[in-house]
């Protein structure tokens, strides 16, 4: 049996929800949790309830853009040789700009 959790405001996190989702849903959620730094349960919840996934920058996060973007490039190089671009790509393209959009506001105001 697992550990009981406790949020940020001492509370217990208690109830389970559970949802299917397709094979593309998932990976596209596993990018998206990867690149947020956040753990998947604290992703989810954040998007669900229309709060900011404010994404906070260390090690595990700079492997995970990194790693995005290498697959961004092979994509995109496969578009090139004549295949169509699907909406997944595109989705983690605008997630890959939103957080380098981020960092570069966070660099020019000094933090």
């Amino acid at each position: 049996m697992s550990a009981k959790n406790l949020d940020k405001h001492n509370r217990w996190r208690n109830k389970t929800v559970a949802f299917r989702v397709s094979p593309e849903e998932d990976e596209q959620l596993e990018i998206f949790v990867k690149l947020s730094g956040l753990t998947k349960q604290d992703y989810i919840t954040r998007r669900l309830l229309e709060r900011d996934v404010v994404v906070q920058g260390n090690p595990r996060v700079y492997k995970a853009l990194r790693d995005e973007l290498a697959a961004v490039l092979d994509e995109l190089r496969r578009i090139e040789a004549g295949q169509g671009v699907n909406d997944e790509l595109l989705d983690t393209i605008q997630m890959i700009a939103t957080i380098m959009n981020g960092m570069q506001e966070e660099a020019a105001y000094g933090n």
